[in-house]
């Protein structure tokens, strides 16, 4: 069985990052994809699809530091569904995609200065580290 999920978007707020109980990195943010078609009058139409998404570990540390609001992404990873029951005794469910793998996409200094990776820099929570040509990079 697969459970795959593969999204080009746009962070709609700064990444949010934190502490798991673990005491690894865990990186909230949201992600805003489009869809754009002719509707049968020949108008423009478009619907926005917003996306939980979450990263742990060396991933998690990446996205809090270098992305924000606007940064354009691949994002690469799996569909979790978390059940939960809220304080009125409701039980509720949230779906998040879980992502061990990131790609910026913004060319060089479009978010503000804040970035300066090229177009297309991997990113993997498969490793520890971030392969050569992204570490190769980051303006230390």
């Amino acid at each position: 069985m697969i459970n795959q999920v593969m999204l080009i978007g746009n962070l709609g707020a700064t990444p949010e990052q934190r502490k798991a109980s673990n005491g690894s990195a865990l990186t909230n943010f949201s992600l805003a994809t489009s869809s754009r078609w002719k509707d049968a009058d020949g108008q423009m139409k478009e619907e926005t699809e917003w996306h939980r998404i979450v990263t742990f570990g060396r991933l998690a540390e990446i996205c809090g530091q270098y992305l924000a609001k606007g940064s354009k992404v691949y994002i690469e990873g799996r569909l979790q569904t978390n059940k939960w029951t809220d304080k009125d005794g409701n039980t509720r469910y949230t779906t998040q995609v879980v992502a061990r793998e990131m790609k910026m996409l913004d060319s060089r200094n479009t978010n503000n200065g804040d970035s300066d990776f090229g177009s297309e820099t991997p990113c993997s929570s498969s490793s520890e580290l971030p392969p050569a040509s992204f570490k190769e990079e980051i303006p230390f």
